[in-house]
């Protein structure tokens, strides 16, 4: 059964640019394109159903690649504090920062855990984000990091979208690992990680590499255990120092290594000849005043692949809208509106190892769309918040929220 969706303009995102098609059609075929192009050269056939998109543009569903929806509590009282002149690394060592979101995490049942996060990512479906990757790592042990995975998972059964499981046991030290973060690394690879991958509650793993989380030995350590469960690696590196964890990322092939905004010029050519993804994080940059930018013109000229996403998570990007960071990411980071729009659909797929299936308009590519109320694609970026009208269609279907 084939449906024609008519009367619209599409930019396919096809190799990072808008690829525009005015005066365009696009058929699907249950879940997926069967075809696209000018409505000119669409071919007869027998069509089940007929939609007017009505002059719309048409670009890929988006994806937010880099999130940590999943967690118990809120640290608004520690925004107050970073406003007040107390640093990240202050509020880690007296007890806040991630331990306190672990602590909330740990006291919630997986009920309250599902019911809080689709409160969030409700408002990120309805801002057009139709692909989404949730981290782990606020259970810190093996029952709680569970936990939060199959809350994942239910999020997946509950909501409209494809959701990406990723473990990040390895976010910070546990109580109950105090001054032992070898010991920990190695309960995370011998223990937690199998029996979570063995679960089938897995679909990447990651880590934070930084002076205040864990070193490149230690995460090389974890990168081979996940090596060794062919599960596929992704990097929190070069936030707050640099201490090569992006060229560690790239040497094992990473999918992304995510922040970076203190990677070195080699890290950057380690990472283009690996061709993992540079997921740049503008709420956070915003959210901690940063004032040390990631090497962008590097990045371009290497023709390393710029990814945005959220990083919505309780501490440092409380973000509840991908086109604000959209935004964010033009402003701050001055890509231009085409290169943002690529970098949470057609990049951020990449980011994600889902290029094949996702992030933009081609043959064969899931049928996960969103019909915009616009006259350029530029608006997605430049207007700051609100509401866009829209259509989201999400496997070949079109959604209410």
């Amino acid at each position: 059964m084939k449906k024609l969706w008519k009367n619209c303009h599409i930019a396919t995102m096809q190799d990072g640019q808008y690829s525009s098609i005015e005066h365009a059609a696009m058929v699907t075929s249950g879940q997926h394109i069967h075809w696209v192009g000018a409505l000119k050269d669409l071919p007869a056939d027998d069509y089940s159903e007929i939609t007017d998109l009505n002059g719309a543009w048409v670009t890929p569903g988006l994806i937010d690649c880099h999130t940590h929806s999943v967690f118990g509590g809120n640290r608004s009282v520690e925004f107050e504090k970073r406003l007040q002149g107390v640093s990240y690394a202050e509020i880690a060592a007296s007890g806040g920062g991630i331990a306190s979101t672990v602590r909330a995490t740990r006291e919630a049942s997986e009920e309250q855990l599902l019911a809080s996060a689709l409160k969030r990512i409700r408002c990120l479906l309805k801002d057009g984000v139709t692909t989404i990757e949730i981290k782990s790592g606020y259970g810190l042990d093996y029952t709680n990091e569970r936990k939060m995975l199959r809350v994942i998972r239910k999020i997946a059964d509950t909501l409209p979208m494809t959701v990406r499981a990723t473990c990040l046991a390895a976010h910070a030290l546990p109580p109950e690992y105090q001054d032992q973060s070898d010991a920990y690394i190695e309960h995370i690879c011998n223990e937690m990680l199998p029996k979570l991958n063995q679960e089938g509650l897995v679909d990447a793993v990651d880590a934070f590499c930084e002076y205040l989380a864990f070193s490149p030995t230690q995460v090389e350590r974890l990168f081979k255990t996940a090596q060794s469960l062919n599960l596929p690696i992704k990097l929190h590196a070069e936030q707050l120092s640099s201490l090569g964890g992006s060229s560690l990322a790239a040497r094992y092939h990473a999918l992304s290594a995510d922040h970076l905004e203190f990677m070195s010029e080699d890290d950057v050519k380690a990472m283009a000849a690996a061709g993992t993804v540079a997921v740049l994080l503008p709420g956070a940059f915003y959210f901690l005043r940063e004032t040390k930018y990631p090497p962008l013109d590097s990045l371009h000229q290497h023709g390393v692949r710029i990814a945005l996403s959220s990083d919505l998570n309780p501490g440092t990007s409380p973000a509840l809208s991908l086109r604000l960071m959209m935004n964010m990411g033009s402003t701050l980071f001055r890509l231009t509106p085409e290169q943002t729009l690529a970098a949470v659909t057609i990049h951020a797929a990449h980011a994600l190892g889902l290029q094949s299936t996702h992030g933009s308009l081609e043959q064969g590519k899931v049928a996960d769309f969103i019909a915009w109320d616009i006259e350029h694609p530029s608006e997605i970026v430049y207007w700051l918040g609100g509401d866009l009208p829209k259509r989201i269609i999400q496997h070949g279907t079109e959604i209410s929220i």
